[in-house]
């Protein structure tokens, strides 16, 4: 009879498993690529910087986990047709993508710039149609399924002040992957979105004024932010092929209640 770490295991094991986590030196896919770690995976951390990368390749590798860093932009094809090659020679296969690279901006709306649209665009929007797109092209040839986690937000599913190039293209993001978990089902290429609520990242921490702040926990019911560990759970419920087979199109929402708050 199989003991209760058996049956966890077979739910949430990722042993065997190879993910490339894109965006993987930030703070928060950073967390997820230590959690898939942590249950098994081989994770190939993606990022422009390597020495970012190298406090939570220790973590993982004195855990016990398998890891290690390849640098590409998110934004240009031929860097992650690259990426895909590089690791298919290193660790033979692919089976789960986090697309999680992303910038933002507090620059009022009447003031954007074409340059700084066209980067957050560029990184935020291309950067996941091509991960998905590269990488969803291998997962379908292969044949055997794959699980693509793609990085939303909740200002792309309610506008939020400020932000305003960040929430179009992470609506598009959500979009997108919808579109694909349909797309892709009969092949079991699964493409979910997981969107977090407030969690300070080297991304956000510029907009966070005390009064940004204040407004936020207003509108949380937990009443902090998040923590980035708080998004591993979410993510091995949606890489692996076990609690998360019948998983695709959904948006996981790890928020602290904010998306349930009105008055």
């Amino acid at each position: 009879m199989n003991t209760p770490t058996d049956f966890l295991n077979s739910l949430f094991s990722l042993r065997g498993k190879v993910a490339v986590v894109i965006g993987g030196t930030g703070e928060l896919c950073g967390a997820m690529g230590e959690g898939l770690a942590a249950a098994g995976a081989e994770v190939v951390l993606v990022g422009r910087n390597e020495e970012k990368a190298k406090p939570k390749l220790e973590r993982i590798h004195a855990a016990g986990g398998k890891g290690y860093f390849v640098s590409a932009e998110a934004s240009e094809k031929a860097a992650l047709e690259q990426l895909l090659e590089t690791v298919l020679q290193r660790s033979g296969q692919v089976d789960i993508v986090v697309n999680g690279a992303g910038v933002n901006s507090a620059t009022p709306f009447l003031e954007i710039a074409e340059d700084e649209f066209d980067r957050i665009v560029r990184i935020n929007m291309k950067g996941v149609f091509l991960g998905c797109q590269i990488f969803g092209k291998y997962l379908v040839a292969r044949g055997q399924g794959g699980s693509i986690i793609n990085l939303g937000s909740m200002s792309g599913v309610v506008p939020l002040s400020r932000v305003f190039t960040y929430s179009a293209t992470k609506a598009a993001v959500h979009n997108l992957s919808k579109n694909l978990a349909r797309e892709w089902a009969t092949q079991r290429v699964r493409v979910n979105t997981i969107v977090p609520g407030f969690f300070p990242a080297e991304q956000n921490r510029k907009i966070l004024s005390p009064e940004r702040v204040t407004s936020i926990m207003g509108h949380t019911p937990m009443k902090r932010f998040g923590e980035a560990r708080e998004l591993v759970g979410a993510t091995l419920l949606l890489a692996g092929d076990g609690a998360g087979s019948f998983i695709t199109g959904s948006e996981i929402i790890v928020d602290g209640g904010y998306h349930a708050m009105t008055i």
